[in-house]
């Protein structure tokens, strides 16, 4: 791989890093909101030693004397050792993967498929201890789908009573007792560390696996209370379709 190659290969991945982080939301589907100055700031990195390289191999091209950019290769262009031309690892064109992800797939975010083949990751909070705050007033009240999980099995206090709740998440299939799950996935950094919550849905018919629906219900309490990854229930009186959030993590 000669220098010009690498340069470009580099303001390419800077460029991908810039048009999903800083010209547009497709970031969300990877990390966190909380990284998108981190990932600014890679891509501008990527792009400024990219033209760094670009610069520094035309001034060598245009050097009076010089013969072009093979003229001191061995045999067809590399050393016989897994390098290309002026030593750069084969592997370097490996930069092209993501770039081509990104403008040509647009890889879609976590979704049913990772809920459906992964457990419910509720485990008991911190707030257990000395007590969860009081819900808020509004009818019907709207809650992060973990946080009505952690509430739902850790709550002794059975706060949830007497209140309807909305949930937002996408479907997937049950356990064949004519219930289905709503579920949402939580990331603490990227994609790769996603984890589920899920909400057992009775007393609705289920919609297409994956497809995102607000739904609003009463909590339904099963005996489920006090297990870590155990799965909540909700009753539902309305359902609603709605398009997938911008951001589809918790």
């Amino acid at each position: 791989m000669t220098r010009e190659v690498r340069a470009l290969l580099h303001i390419l991945l800077g460029a991908a890093v810039l048009h999903i982080s800083l010209f547009s939301e497709l970031y969300l589907r990877y990390v966190r909101e909380g990284l998108r100055p981190y990932l600014i700031a890679s891509g501008v990195l990527l792009v400024a030693v990219g033209l760094v390289g670009a610069v520094s191999a035309a001034r060598k091209l245009l050097r009076p004397g010089h013969d072009g950019p093979d003229a001191h290769d061995g045999p067809k262009g590399h050393d016989g050792h897994g390098h290309d031309h002026h030593g750069a690892p084969r592997t370097a064109w490996l930069l092209l993967l993501p770039v081509l992800a990104i403008y040509l797939l647009q890889p879609r975010a976590l979704g049913a498929f990772t809920a459906q083949h992964s457990d419910n990751t509720a485990v008991r909070p911190a707030e257990a201890a000395g007590g969860f705050a009081p819900l808020p007033t509004t009818d019907p009240v709207s809650m992060r789908l973990a946080d009505f999980d952690s509430r739902a099995l850790w709550d002794s206090s059975g706060s949830l009573k007497g209140h309807r709740i909305r949930l937002t998440g996408f479907a997937t299939p049950g356990s064949g007792d004519g219930t289905w799950d709503l579920a949402r996935l939580t990331i603490s950094c990227c994609a790769a560390d996603a984890s589920s919550s899920k909400v057992v849905i009775r007393g609705a018919d289920a919609p297409p696996e994956g497809a995102w629906v607000e739904v609003t219900g009463e909590w339904q309490p099963d005996g489920a209370s006090g297990q870590d990854g155990a799965v909540p229930t909700l009753t539902a009186n309305q359902i609603r379709r709605i398009a997938e959030p911008e951001n589809p993590y918790e």
